[in-house]
């Protein structure tokens, strides 16, 4: 009989073969709906406290014992956990008479329906709070934490979905792989499991056929499962794939094609202690300086003297060297406190990046001058700043503008497909591009890029994303101006041969996926790298694009 197999998107590329292993559910918290009594009310509250502090010191210890993307993905989870608002609402639920448990469940409820409202990255976020509920409840039922089992010998760990705590803290020995049923190419699934260097697909919608212990094959880069495979075949995908790995974990840089030509290859940073972090790994540069999530717990605007003291961190990590600024790109799935937000029926088509200046008078002008006071600060000569959400070549005139006055080289973001359709008129205005691939792909494909039923979708390899990267990047050979990648496309070892094949002149990712990047370019030649991209763009879709590239580039 031939195998069965089990498609889902292929989101960090790589050969694992093991026995399934899936996770502990979820408890069952108890059915009894006797209101608890008013006397006993207040211990009740309590118990609930107790459990919810556990758990929330549970996520800072794991936060603390991990490094990078885990830990900054835990502690983000740990203040989740002790989050005012939704254990308010337990607790008011609790003094109305629910139990703890019950109390528990019902405040998750409501802020996962109002998460799911706000789409994005808040939708995603969904995963965190129904595994903080799962986690309190058992708690409090006096159960194990659901969640991973232990191995003692190596599995491919399987789930309907995967929270943090699920991910920080795996060993790659162990767990060779990750499968999961939903998700997407932008969870924090995927971002883990490049860190630790193991394969991962997400939305395999009907990865409940693998039972429990039965051998799979998983290629991360076609996203194919495949049950019960030719044991000598897939040990031999295995042992090249580790062959491979090894060689990414010696390399020692710089990024360049096999025929000499150089790679500039960036880091993604959100604050000063992730810069610190970087400019210890191979990163050149920062390539994208996420400020938003420097204040998203910020209840008021930080003043210039504060913003100049956050952003000075990241300059002086990186002294000397290029770091690209993105200003705010707040709104939609990630709303800063501070800031004018309103309510809005489609948050990610409204007011967000560039166009909180509308209702927010003021608020680029001020970040704009606190990074130019950063930047002197540091002895910084070339500042290089850009616009997120930039739609129209008026913004990126005025933009530009405001920066020339600062001594900033502006540049923008290219997310909004119309800034890919005219890029030579938005050059004409600013001194670079930068192309945010997650939100260029959702807007291109019409999908929201947190929605694991729109993977196949939001995936970058999409033949119509693709021709729009070319059509900017040939606007910037064209016009002598620097066009880089900063999404999760840019992480995608095969994809980025693709990206410089189209004329994209640098690429910012996580730096635990540097050293790949790096190998994949240095065993092709440029001229490689450009047939690939001028037949990849022709394809049909994007699993034949992918497999068109693995074939042409090996």
């Amino acid at each position: 009989m031939e195998p069965t197999t089990v498609r889902g998107t292929g989101v960090v590329a790589g050969y694992a073969y093991a026995p399934a292993a899936w996770t502990r559910p979820a408890p069952v918290p108890p059915s009894n709906t006797t209101p608890i009594t008013e006397e006993d009310r207040p211990a009740e509250v309590e118990r609930f406290k107790r459990a919810s502090s556990v758990v929330s010191s549970r996520f800072e210890d794991r936060a603390s014992a991990a490094t990078g993307a885990a830990s900054n993905v835990l502690g983000a989870t740990a203040k989740l956990a002790a989050d005012r608002g939704w254990n308010r609402a337990a607790i008011k639920a609790i003094n109305g008479g629910a139990s703890a448990e019950a109390g528990t469940t019902q405040a998750i409820a409501t802020f996962v329906a109002q998460f799911e409202k706000l789409g994005g990255l808040m939708a995603e976020r969904t995963t965190d709070l129904r595994d903080i509920r799962n986690r309190v409840v058992a708690e409090l039922m006096g159960l194990p934490e659901p969640g991973v089992p232990q191995p003692t010998s190596p599995v491919i760990l399987c789930a309907d979905d995967l929270a943090p705590a699920d991910t920080a803290g795996l060993d790659p020995k162990l767990v060779r792989a990750l499968v999961t049923r939903l998700g997407g190419p932008t969870s924090h699934t995927a971002i883990i499991a490049r860190q630790l260097g193991i394969p991962c697909i997400v939305a395999a919608s009907a990865l409940r056929q693998v039972h429990e212990g039965v051998p799979i094959l998983v290629d991360g880069t076609s996203g194919l499962v495949t049950l019960e495979p030719d044991a000598a075949e897939a040990e031999s995908l295995v042992a090249k794939d580790q062959a491979l790995r090894e060689e990414i974990r010696q390399w020692s840089g710089p990024a360049q094609t096999s025929d000499g030509h150089a790679v500039q290859l960036l880091a993604n940073v959100q604050d000063g202690n992730a810069a610190r972090k970087a400019s210890l790994s191979l990163a050149e540069g920062v390539g994208l300086f996420r400020t938003e999530l420097c204040f998203l717990t910020a209840q008021t605007e930080p003043s210039v003297n504060e913003q100049a003291k956050i952003y000075g961190e990241v300059f002086e990590a990186f002294s000397g060297k290029k770091v690209v600024v993105r200003t705010l790109d707040a709104g939609s799935d990630k709303p800063v406190p501070f800031a004018n937000h309103g309510e809005e029926e489609n948050p990610a088509l409204g007011v967000r990046g560039i166009r909180l200046g509308w209702t927010n008078p003021g608020l680029v002008d001020r970040q704009l001058d606190a990074i130019a006071q950063a930047a002197e600060d540091n002895g910084v000569t070339e500042a290089w700043v850009m616009a997120p959400m930039i739609a129209t070549v008026d913004e990126a005139y005025e933009f530009a503008q405001k920066c020339r006055e600062r001594d900033l080289k502006p540049g923008i973001m290219v997310e909004v497909p119309a800034v890919a359709m005219l890029p030579e008129k938005f050059l004409e205005e600013v001194e670079f591009f930068s192309i945010g691939t997650n939100d260029l792909t959702q807007y291109t494909m019409a999908a929201d890029r947190m929605g694991s039923a729109l993977a196949q979708l939001t995936d970058p390899w999409q033949p119509g994303v693709l021709r729009l990267i070319a059509n900017t990047a040939a606007a910037g050979q064209k016009m002598g101006k620097p066009v880089g990648v900063c999404g999760e496309a840019a992480a995608d070892p095969l994809l980025a041969c693709i990206l410089i094949g189209l004329g994209i002149t640098s690429l910012s990712m996580a730096t635990g996926a540097i050293p790949g990047v790096g190998v994949q370019l240095g065993k092709v030649t440029l001229e490689q790298c450009k047939d690939a991209a001028a037949q990849v763009i022709d394809a049909r879709n994007s699993r034949d694009a992918k497999e068109l590239a693995a074939k042409l580039l090996g």
